[in-house]
């Protein structure tokens, strides 16, 4: 298994390599220089090409772990018996060895990215010509301004000539006019943020009884309806009228192609009250102008609608809630890969100094620690948030977060790896470990950790849920990630804050507590599994 994980970081850091290289946009291989690119402090140099230190030092890194698990772990390498023992006892945990496997499947859904979830058509031929716009990077190619994929390489006019290509609308587009171009987009063809999408709207249908319907729908249609004058502008309206169980029944009012209104009506049961016109020229030229069928307009939050695309609605920012809900995913995931190996560095090399030396230094970390575990952690963690500069959180997001939440999150292990530390030094390996002269290091990390680490194995499930409801914690209470970040806890306010949208504050709270109780199950397996009084017998 380990040499397995150890091909698979020299696998990914190749393929980082490469894809930064050829200026390919991997999925999850490039973020590490996404960061470095977006963060001044983790490039070098000025321009369009800077050094991205980061980014290759975060393939530095992953190839010598992976090497150091290869060599580490020869091929004909066994696990001990009583190890194998705890590997075996956590598989027979059907609940928890269940959950393990689905929280993988999600961890392999989520380093899919833009290929899965995303804006970007992944393959698309136009003029004769094949393009991937998912996984190319054309702005650093060249000089060249027209190496930039614009709206105009691929037959878009107007506003969206020189904005980057809205590539829904090309499938459209080229649907409408076949002529051989077409284009595949991701499963769910909307980003998780900074993509709202168009209005949606749905065409009403008039049935032999001569009421109005929803498609599919047994009952008459009461709500507004409106005729738009293009389809693809829902705000730009032509008439909108009130209906009732089907009829016309209300104020009614009308807008020229100015967003003026000129015209307004009064119906009772389908039947005209009374009308007003206030613009130029001919009423009845006015209400006969073209526009689109009577059609609902859901301004957002819209509700799910498969019809509309939207499986589970939208945000009130416009935004596809299954896209949105994706991209919490991934920052829940990218947390905890960065935040539990820091807070554990931290925790196990204090915690065995503590046990190990004793004295005036154990007695001093106590007290520090004791004094910042009864500071209020959340009210700290606002504060400090708050006080931090909107450009700074702008831009380094997610790594001011973590760096806030790793600063108090380490203690809670000192003291279980310092007891560990003070039980284990006293032990006979450890007088011949310091006869033979192995350093402190050697013995802390080489011989005593791993005498230590059935405690270690147990924690990492609940200190992910932790952070999983800290950074939830934090973003429902607006002192956590940017708007740029899609994150469970601001999906859950927006929620809250939209009592007449229910999909939005279900749709969060059913993604935070299934993957809280899949990691919960994972942790009590663990747990159970590395019990050391399953394989102690006593006579």
């Amino acid at each position: 298994m380990f040499r397995k994980i150890g091909w698979l970081l020299i696998l990914g850091a190749i393929l980082s390599a490469a894809g930064e290289l050829l200026l390919l946009k991997l999925p999850t291989l490039r973020w590490s220089f996404d960061v470095s690119r977006e963060m001044d402090w983790l490039n070098w140099g000025s321009g369009d090409r800077p050094f991205l230190w980061f980014g290759w030092l975060s393939v530095l890194v992953f190839l010598i772990c992976g090497i150091l698990l290869l060599l580490k772990f020869p091929r004909d390498f066994q696990f001990t018996p009583i190890t194998q023992r705890r590997i075996d006892r956590f598989k027979s945990i059907k609940r928890g060895h269940r959950a393990f496997v689905i929280v993988g499947f999600l961890a392999l859904i989520a380093s899919l990215d833009h290929l899965l979830v995303g804006n970007e058509a992944l393959l698309m031929k136009y003029n004769g010509q094949f393009y991937s716009p998912a996984l190319q990077r054309f702005y650093q190619s060249s000089a060249d301004e027209d190496v930039i994929f614009k709206g105009k390489h691929f037959g878009l006019t107007g506003d969206q000539a020189e904005a980057a290509p809205n590539y829904r609308k090309l499938k459209k587009v080229f649907k409408e006019e076949q002529k051989g171009d077409w284009l595949v987009m991701p499963l769910v063809p909307y980003a998780p943020t900074q993509d709202t999408v168009t209005t949606p709207t749905m065409a009403l249908e008039t049935r032999d009884d001569g009421l109005l319907y929803k498609p599919g729908s047994l009952s008459p249609y009461s709500g507004l309806a409106s005729k738009i004058y293009d389809i693809n502008e829902p705000n730009r309206i032509h008439l909108r009228y009130r209906f009732r169980d089907g009829q016309k029944d209300g104020a009614a009012d009308g807008w020229d192609r100015k967003n003026n209104r000129i015209y307004g009506a009064e119906y009772s049961e389908g039947k005209l009250v009374s009308e007003s016109w206030s613009g130029e020229g001919d009423k009845a030229k006015f209400l006969n102008t073209s526009s689109s069928d009577l059609s609902v307009i859901y301004y957002a939050p819209s509700p799910p609608s498969l019809t509309m695309g939207h499986l589970l609605g939208t945000t009130p920012q416009g935004y596809d809630v299954l896209a949105y809900l994706y991209g919490g995913l991934q920052v829940n995931f990218k947390a905890s890969i960065f935040f539990i190996p820091a807070i554990y560095l931290i925790g196990i090399s204090v915690g065995l100094l503590m046990g190990f030396f004793g004295g005036i230094f154990d007695l001093f970390v106590q007290r520090l620690i004791e004094i910042f575990s009864n500071i209020p952690f959340l009210f700290v963690i606002i504060i400090v948030s708050a006080s931090v500069p909107v450009q700074i959180k702008e831009k380094s997001g997610l790594g001011v977060i973590l760096l806030i939440l790793i600063i108090f999150s380490w203690m809670g292990m000192t003291y279980l790896m310092r007891t560990a530390a003070l039980k284990e030094k006293a032990r006979d390996y450890v007088a011949a470990s310091r006869i033979i002269g192995c350093s402190t290091p050697r013995i802390l990390f080489k011989h005593i950790l791993p005498n230590a680490v059935a405690i270690l194995v147990t924690l990492v499930p609940f200190s992910v849920s932790g952070l999983v409801m800290g950074l939830t914690s934090l973003d429902y209470l607006g002192f956590g990630l940017p708007p740029k970040y899609a994150t469970w806890g601001t999906l859950l306010k927006d929620g809250l804050s939209n009592l007449s949208a229910p999909w939005l504050v279900s749709s969060a709270f059913f993604c935070l507590v299934s993957l809280l109780i899949l990691v919960t199950f994972i942790g009590e397996a663990v747990r159970e599994a590395f019990d050391p009084k399953k394989f102690t017998y006593y006579k």
